[in-house]
């Protein structure tokens, strides 16, 4: 992890909430990154400490966040992070940053392509646990 933290560029999370993910990126771990590092969090809100990134902002121990998640939505003024008003270190997408056309279609296009192959009586995307 510290390794990951000191020499990346871009931090992108992708992550579920878990007990173990919780606050995963913190005061401690903002502070390893890179003071020109960018955070960018598609995963879940809690997974990062939203005062932490705050104030890491604010002292410049990284260069921006994006986020696509908050710790509860939709963002309250009591979040340190409402308080960010500069797009060069902070910008919060509404969770909605995966559903570009594109996106959705390669999504209906893979139910498509299973009832297809259920049809036919082929086995496809199968998961073996």
């Amino acid at each position: 992890r510290d390794t990951l933290l000191k020499e990346s560029d871009f931090l992108s999370l992708h992550c579920p909430l878990s007990d173990l993910s919780r606050n995963f990126i913190d005061k401690e771990a903002l502070r390893k990154m890179k003071k020109t590092a960018i955070l960018i969090n598609v995963a879940r809100g809690p997974v990062v400490n939203n005062a932490d990134l705050y104030e890491a902002l604010v002292a410049g121990e990284i260069q921006a966040a994006g986020l696509d998640v908050l710790e509860k939505e939709p963002l309250e003024l009591s979040n340190p992070l409402s308080q960010l008003k500069d797009s060069n270190k902070l910008i919060i997408t509404p969770h909605l940053a995966w559903a570009s056309v594109e996106a959705r279609t390669r999504c209906v296009q893979g139910v498509y392509e299973n009832i297809k192959a259920f049809m036919r009586g082929e086995n496809r995307n199968v998961v073996n646990l």
